[in-house]
């Protein structure tokens, strides 16, 4: 039996649909386009906190980030806001194929993982409500671990050792090109699932395998990997 690269997954928006903030924030910040702008927005200062070596919980930092567009669009956001919008953090949706290709990929003996920016608390009610927890062995948060956002180095160096030792190497699924890069620069294999508002980058380490959704990408890693 052939000895298999650990599985890890990425949660925001490469599991569970972040889509559905669409309407909270086409309320609350009167645009369509305000969600992938708080989003793209969250990620960016993230990573300068990390780049400096501050550490704020990613869900701090994201009211941090609505009450930021909200100054500059002029609007108010209420603490009511802010609570709603954790509470919809943590009920965000499945993407449709996910669980069965979950399953897939358990069945061929693969172990899998998560690695997110949430806070541990956080994912572990994502994955609860979205019904997938069962497929994980272990989940790791950064909050609980290195205290620094993807893609810093260490953050993927971090849970090697906390995966096992009967593995062939590691490889990230995720959705976003950021998240690639850091995974290659560790030395793992990475996955790039092309959710809608993601791409490859032409520049940098590039993704091992790139696939339209993860059905695509389990079939992949299946052929490569397990037969």
């Amino acid at each position: 039996m052939k000895t298999l690269p650990a599985l890890i997954f990425d949660v925001n928006e490469t599991l569970l649909d972040i889509e559905a903030l669409t309407p909270f924030f086409a309320e609350t910040l009167v645009t369509p386009q305000a969600m992938r702008e708080w989003f793209a927005q969250t990620i960016l200062y993230s990573q300068s906190l990390s780049l400096i070596g501050d550490y704020q919980p990613f869900g701090e930092l994201g009211a941090a980030t609505l009450k930021m567009q909200a100054d500059i669009a002029d609007v108010p956001v209420t603490d009511a806001d802010i609570r709603q919008l954790q509470t919809l953090m943590k009920s965000l949706p499945v993407h449709p194929e996910v669980p069965a290709a979950l399953e897939r990929l358990q069945k061929q003996g693969f172990s899998l993982f998560t690695l997110t920016n949430n806070a541990a608390a956080t994912q572990t009610a994502q994955l609860e409500n979205a019904g997938i927890a069962r497929f994980f062995e272990k989940t790791f948060s950064v909050d609980e671990r290195s205290q620094l956002f993807k893609p810093a180095l260490k953050t993927y160096r971090d849970i090697e050792p906390k995966m096992g030792d009967n593995l062939n190497g590691y490889c990230l699924i995720a959705c976003h090109s950021w998240d690639i890069i850091g995974a290659r620069a560790a030395g793992w294999d990475a996955a790039l699932i092309l959710r809608p508002n993601n791409a490859p980058l032409p520049v940098g380490p590039q993704p091992t395998f790139i696939g339209k959704d993860l059905t695509e990408i389990a079939s992949q890693l299946i052929s490569r990997y397990a037969e």
